[in-house]
């Protein structure tokens, strides 16, 4: 497995964390690596071509060559996108946000034992 990058496209000036995820055949650039940490290798040089905060999309892959990427694997990405999203800060930080489905852990809830969401407080 490999992971395929994809620059994000930034379309909407009045929502700046807004970042569409071009699918691999419409992206300005596209990166194949064999592992995840070096996306950031890449993110570093796209920022000095493309600018210091960016957004990038990623997802891990069964290809072995970026020119020709198998059908299914794009039609796939433009069906439900890329789950991993890699937005460039200043200061050269990278915050990756996760979109995977995680498995639900029974033991694991979200309510308090009033039957309340945790993000809310009772009368």
């Amino acid at each position: 497995m490999r992971w395929l990058m994809a620059l994000g496209e930034r379309t909407r000036p009045e929502t700046p964390s807004y970042a569409e995820d071009p699918a691999p055949g419409k992206a300005r650039a596209l990166a194949l690596v064999d592992d995840f940490a070096h996306l950031f290798t890449v993110l570093k040089e796209w920022r000095q071509a493309y600018g210091e905060e960016l957004t990038a999309w990623a997802m891990q892959v069964e290809a072995d060559d970026i020119a020709n990427l198998p059908a299914d694997l794009i039609a796939q990405w433009e069906w439900e996108g890329a789950p991993v999203r890699l937005d460039t800060r200043r200061g050269g930080y990278v915050q990756v946000s996760d979109y995977r489905d995680v498995p639900v852990r029974p033991g694991i809830s979200a309510r308090t034992p009033t039957g309340l969401p945790l993000w809310t407080t009772g009368p």
